[in-house]
Formats: C-alpha cells, structure tokens, sequence
C-alpha cells in the first residue's frame, strides 16, 4: 500500500514534499540557516519580506505532526489536483494560496496589535516598546496578561503549509464534492463537501475565539482556503482555462 502510495505521486507534490524535508532535516542540523525563514509579524524587528517565500516549507521541529500531516494532506489531495490541471497551474495555486494565507494571518494580527495597542495607557506602551524585544528573545514574558499576550502577538512567528494545504482541501471539495473520506478520528467516511465546510467552520470559531493559550495560525488556514476557493471558481467561470 505504502508503495503504491510512492507511486502516484505527482511530479510537483513529489519536490514539494523533498523540499520540506530537506528544511525540516536544515532546521535540526543547521538552526542559523533556518532561523529567519519563519514568518514574524510586520510589527517585529525580525520581519523580513522574504519571509513570505520561505514560511511555508518550514514546520515546528518540536512536533512531527505537524509536518506529517500536512505533508500526507499535500500527498493525498495535491496529486490528484495536479493530474487535473497539470503541473504549472498546480504550482501556481499552491504558492497563491501560501501567500493569501499569511496575507490574512499578517492582517489579522496586526489588527489584534491595533485594539490592545490603543487601549493601553502611555506608561504601559512606553514599557512594553522599552523591553518586550528582548524579554521575548530571553525567554521571558510580562507579568500582566494584556502585555503578555501583545508580545505573543508582535514576535511569535508562523509556519507551516498548512495554508497552502488548505486551498487544496478547498479545491478538492469544490471538485469532487461527493468523494468519500475517512477521517482518522472517529474513523467514518464523509463527503468531501462536508468536510471541508466543516473544517472551515471549525477554524472561522476558533481564530474568531482567539484563545491566548492556542497557538494556531486559525486564520491562515482560511486565507489559504479563501483564496483557493476564489481561484477554483475563477476558472470554473473561465471554461477554457480551467481543465
């Protein structure tokens, strides 16, 4: 099974995937190489542009999951979605739904910075601009919740292609809306349509739930998926340049 699995890989999914096993091996072996290719917030002294081109090859090396189910998402769906419309196009999609992903996570982080921001007395914001930098970079944290969490907020970094996957989750349910999947927990088939609304729903409550203790990047998970669904109907709308 496991062969056959190898088999029909598609050519695009199989680099994809090579390429994120390199830089998970490069963040173990070489952590200086890797260290800046995470994407920080705008607002953080370590922001850099390019960060948007390296973030989502990048996965947390204190959890194997996370690439592995990510990269197992990107093996299932992304073969079949690069058989549909070919190699090029597949790439395209996958590398726009990256960057809608941590378009809106970006913007959305920064609008969370906005509302604590403004409502912090001058005395509390002089602080924080004073010290958060390098409390963060120690290891360290305020003491006060409200300053805690804008630090969270102003220097912890997202990775992952977990929202370039799902644009694939999206386009693979617009798709093959009636395709059966079986979820691993519990282990029952569902249409792929229901899946994806349900995952996207799941998502929208929790980013929208904002819980200072979870440390998913909810709303990237949806830009990738917004921008994956616009760019399926676009095509399906534009007959012949679709597949």
């Amino acid at each position: 099974m496991f062969s056959n699995l190898l088999k029909n890989i598609s050519p695009v999914v199989r680099n994809l995937l090579l390429i994120n096993i390199l830089f998970y091996i490069a963040q173990w072996t070489i952590p200086s190489f890797t260290q800046n290719l995470e994407l920080y917030p705008i607002s953080s002294e370590d922001f850099k542009p390019w960060q948007l081109a390296t973030h989502f090859f990048m996965h947390s090396p204190y959890s194997i999951g996370h690439i592995f189910f990510n990269m197992f998402a990107l093996v299932i769906f992304g073969s079949q979605l690069e058989r549909v419309w070919g190699a090029q196009r597949f790439l395209g999609y996958y590398i726009s739904c990256a960057l809608g992903a941590a378009v809106l996570h970006l913007g959305v982080n920064y609008y969370r910075i906005h509302i604590i921001e403004i409502n912090l007395s001058l005395e509390d914001l002089e602080l924080f601009r004073n010290s958060a930098y390098d409390a963060f970079h120690k290891g360290m944290n305020f003491k006060d919740p409200v300053l805690a969490q804008l630090n969270l907020l102003h220097h912890t970094p997202m990775l992952g292609a977990s929202g370039a996957v799902f644009g694939l989750l999206a386009a693979f349910g617009y798709l093959f809306p009636n395709t059966e999947l079986m979820l691993l927990f519990p282990p029952i088939p569902i249409k792929a349509k229901y899946f994806v609304i349900g995952y996207a729903a799941l998502e929208l409550y929790l980013g929208v739930s904002n819980n200072p203790s979870d440390n998913v990047a909810h709303f990237a998970h949806l830009g990738g998926a917004l921008v994956g669904i616009i760019i399926v109907l676009y095509w399906g709308k534009n007959r012949n340049s679709f597949f």
